[in-house]
């Protein structure tokens, strides 16, 4: 049995996520709610962005 990252229950296969530039393994529920945040983040970011007249990426 594998031990999920974030939750630390034990599942029978764990999914390879990449967050904040790094990879984890997360149990599937977990993952999901890592690629939601990250999406969610990423738009908020974009839309500061544009709010404040930047027109250049990190």
């Amino acid at each position: 049995m594998a031990v999920c990252k974030g939750c630390g229950d034990d599942v029978e296969a764990l999914v390879s996520v990449k967050v904040g530039g790094k990879a984890k393994k997360l149990c599937e529920d977990c993952a999901d709610r890592a690629r939601e945040e990250s999406e969610v983040a990423e738009a908020s970011e974009s839309v500061v962005q544009n709010m404040m007249g930047f027109k250049g990426r990190r």
